[in-house]
């Protein structure tokens, strides 16, 4: 978003892309364009000034949903321990992965014709993750071996078996499942398995 946008344009963007992402995770990319900036409370024409296509207001929630998932993570830092704030993250990434499910039928043209977007989006979630995880083992909560990508491939999958059952409950217990695994004193390796 443009630094330069008055406070109330800058409140406007802000709301269409909240409630675009909503709509989006309910409804799919077909949502109702009209219905998204009536519901932000704008007309149709700021949603257009703002983002031309639909597949520009596609691809602004999309990163807006990834940067505020990414910037959470210092703020559940700040807010709570490191094993509650990795837990809250990884609730708020399910939450996440459900929205983009919505974007699911667009976002693969988007990613693959917008330069940098997966990249940026790839960077920021392992950023967020290995911030979370270093600051849990720093404080002995998570264990030393815990690698952000693998928590990232897990959290993903979580969110697919949870979607695919439509059971946002069952991705709750999954996520506490993964945690757990990610505790200090659990066994490693194939010896857990046996």
């Amino acid at each position: 978003m443009p630094r330069s946008l008055r406070a109330d344009a800058r409140a406007n963007h802000e709301r269409l892309l909240e409630v675009a992402a909503r709509a989006f995770a309910q409804e799919g990319t077909e949502a109702s364009m009209k219905a998204i900036a009536a519901e932000a409370g704008v007309g149709i024409g700021t949603l257009y000034r703002r983002f031309p296509t639909r597949e520009d207001l596609i691809e602004a929630t999309y990163r807006n949903e990834t940067d505020r998932l990414c910037a959470s993570a210092r703020r559940l830092l700040d807010e709570e321990t490191p094993r509650a704030a990795l837990r809250a993250w990884m609730e708020a990434f399910v939450d996440y992965m459900l929205t983009k499910r919505g974007m699911a039928d667009a976002l693969p043209v988007i990613l693959a014709s917008r330069e940098g977007l997966r990249l940026h989006s790839r960077d920021a979630l392992r950023t967020a993750v290995t911030t979370l995880l270093e600051a849990g083992i720093a404080a002995g909560q998570v264990r030393r071996d815990a690698a952000p990508n693998d928590v990232l491939m897990a959290l993903g999958g979580i969110t697919l078996i949870s979607g695919h059952e439509h059971e946002r409950a069952l991705a709750s217990r999954l996520v506490t499942l993964l945690l757990d695994g990610l505790t200090p004193g659990h066994l490693a390796g194939p010896a857990a398995t046996a």
